[in-house]
């Protein structure tokens, strides 16, 4: 059975920097709306709005967060692959994060009607 999820889409617009593995993390980054910190022995990842991202920073802009409503048990299988996957069959670029409660699923601004409207089709709705 596939997955029913309820989405909620964040307020603001959402950006996706590159730092090296070994900077300390920004003061710039902490604020409202949905933040993100991946640190690998590459780089050091920060997913935040994007407007306190630096113009010097390397980064990708223009992203609208979807907060899939959970919580969700760690052995729930199918929850975000029954969101991805009528995204992505549709060519809809994305860019996931896993929170301990739930998931976060960014996509370009520009094609989230269209992201929204494939999700609704596929039984998922929004709140």
């Amino acid at each position: 059975m596939t997955a029913r999820v309820k989405l909620r889409v964040l307020d603001g617009a959402y950006g996706v920097a590159r730092l090296q593995a070994s900077d300390a993390i920004p003061a710039w980054a902490d604020g409202g709306g949905f933040v993100s910190i991946s640190r690998t022995d590459d780089e050091l990842s920060i997913v935040c709005r994007e407007d306190r991202i630096p113009r010097d920073v390397r980064s990708d802009a223009g992203w609208s967060c979807l907060q899939l409503q959970g919580p969700f048990a760690f052995d729930e299988t199918g929850i975000v692959l029954s969101v991805i996957e009528p995204l992505s069959t549709n060519e809809i670029g994305i860019f996931v994060v896993s929170t301990f409660d739930g998931d976060h699923l960014l996509v370009k601004s520009n094609d989230l009607e269209k992201a929204l409207d494939l999700l609704a089709n596929a039984g998922h709705s929004l709140i």
